[in-house]
């Protein structure tokens, strides 16, 4: 059964919880903890699945399913009971959010609405994704199968993850690519996605230029330089520049 030193373990991890609320949420600062308790449906469903994983480890039948769904009911953040998640942990808005069974969680990482965790076929076993500490995933990330993703890693919106991601990447598109913005990011979350770096853009860029090199090269070497054509005119595939609108 759940002994004194779970609950305090739990009631501890619950007060981390929330104050990761305040320090994560911009419409938190300036509000107390008990507000952030009342109202914050993240901390609800991470609030009550605390609850459900310490009942699910004490191996109590049905109860802590009936808790993880009541959850899913009001908050609308799915989370498996046997998932395992560290302290600190914040999910912003969180409609839509599913965290699978076999999930791991680390200290301090951040989810926005409708990421989800998911496993990949009907295998048993470990099928869902490891998320190391530090870790920010933006609004509906799909991370699928039993990956890991790396240390101070950032998901970007949409994004698609089926592979290992290194600790201090980015990963952008479908499926994910890691990249790398100036070298190693720091420590904690960042909610800036308008600056992230665009690989498709830049390949596609760098494809356009060659082709502007190869021409004015057949030109050179007697071609027809009337048959090539005016440039055409290219989107701009420039990365964003400006503020991060995070207020970072």
């Amino acid at each position: 059964m759940v002994g004194f030193r779970t609950l305090k373990r739990v009631a501890g991890e619950i007060r981390r919880d929330v104050r990761a609320a305040q320090e994560r949420d911009p419409a938190a600062r300036g509000v107390g903890p008990a507000e952030v308790f009342a109202i914050w449906p993240g901390v609800h469903a991470i609030l009550a699945h605390r609850v459900a994983h310490a009942l699910y480890e004490a191996r109590v039948p049905v109860v802590p399913r009936v808790i993880a769904g009541f959850t899913r009911a009001v908050t609308g953040i799915e989370i498996h009971p046997a998932a395992c998640i560290g302290s600190g942990f914040f999910v912003d808005h969180g409609m839509g959010v599913v965290i699978g069974e076999t999930a791991q969680i680390g200290d301090d990482v951040t989810l926005y609405q409708g990421v989800t965790l998911g496993g990949t076929g009907f295998a048993t076993g470990k099928r869902h994704p490891t998320v190391e500490d530090n870790v920010t995933i933006g609004s509906g990330a799909k991370l699928l199968g039993p990956i890991t993703i790396g240390h101070g890693s950032k998901i970007g919106a949409n994004t698609v993850v089926i592979h290992d991601v290194p600790p201090n990447s980015t990963v952008v598109g479908n499926p994910g690519h890691p990249v790398r913005i100036d070298g190693r990011r720091p420590e904690g979350p960042d909610a800036d996605w308008v600056h992230l770096p665009d690989p498709v853009a830049d390949a596609i860029k760098g494809l356009a230029s060659r082709i502007g090199a190869l021409e004015r090269a057949l030109a050179e070497r007697g071609g027809d330089p009337s048959e090539i054509g005016p440039e055409p005119e290219l989107p701009q595939v420039r990365p964003a520049r400006g503020p991060n609108p995070a207020g970072g």
